[in-house]
């Protein structure tokens, strides 16, 4: 017996596709803070809550207690991978140059992450990458010649510039010439001839200039420091 093809029209439907969306990747501690971590770049940290970031990995923000126990252990946990972004001095370089490539490393993590300024010395349960770094700085300092009352000193007067500018450097309306301009037209319009000087010849003879950088300033003050914190190595205090 011949059987006749089907018609197309009576054929049946293909399978109907699974509507369920592709599974999010099982929630860990690392995509908690990782997420965590895009949000407050994105928003700030003062945006960053414990449902925002459920809301924003699909879950109840029950789940998120399995992995942080609150949000203070997550702010542990996001400077934490902060602090892993910078440069730790390398064991074999001397002190000036591994310094000087953790320092521009720190600046730049810095001005990617700039909410994190308040609170990169802030955390009373710090993470590993913390205290790895806090301890290769220590043992860069230590190794180099320092006594340990000159290694506090060296430390904390690198580290107040590094947060200090890159606290200043966000802050300011400009970085460029191009960005200064306006500034400087409003400025300047605000000011009668002759009574501010040596103001008006920076702007006009130095950051109106082409090619001007206030981010050029950060490597010039830092060799500045580290010049001063050569004459503390050798010294007992």
């Amino acid at each position: 017996m011949t059987h006749l093809p089907v018609p197309e029209t009576d054929r049946p439907p293909d399978p109907t596709p699974d509507p369920r969306p592709d599974p999010r990747p099982r929630l860990s501690r690392e995509l908690v803070l990782r997420t965590a971590l895009q949000l407050a770049d994105r928003d700030g940290i003062g945006a960053l809550t414990m449902r925002k970031l459920a809301q924003a990995l699909g879950v109840e923000a029950m789940s998120l207690y399995h992995h942080v126990a609150n949000k203070g252990r997550l702010l542990d946990g996001v400077i934490d991978l902060v602090f892993a972004e910078i440069e730790l001095p390398a064991p074999h370089e001397d002190w000036r140059t591994a310094l000087r490539a953790r320092s521009i490393s720190a600046h730049a993590a810095l001005i990617r992450h700039p909410w994190a300024i308040g609170l990169m010395e802030s955390r009373s349960a710090p993470g590993p990458a913390t205290l790895r770094h806090h301890d290769a700085v220590l043992g860069c300092l230590r190794a180099g010649g320092f006594s340990l009352p000159a290694t506090a000193h060296a430390y904390s007067l690198l580290d107040s510039y590094i947060y200090g500018f890159a606290l200043q450097q966000i802050n300011l309306p400009f970085d460029t010439s191009a960005q200064a301009a306006p500034v400087a037209e409003v400025m300047l319009a605000e000011m009668a001839p002759g009574d501010y000087p040596f103001l008006t010849e920076m702007a006009t003879d130095h950051v109106l200039q082409p090619g001007y950088a206030y981010a050029d300033e950060y490597t010039i003050g830092l060799d500045l420091i580290l010049d001063g914190i050569e004459r503390l190595r050798g010294g007992a205090d």
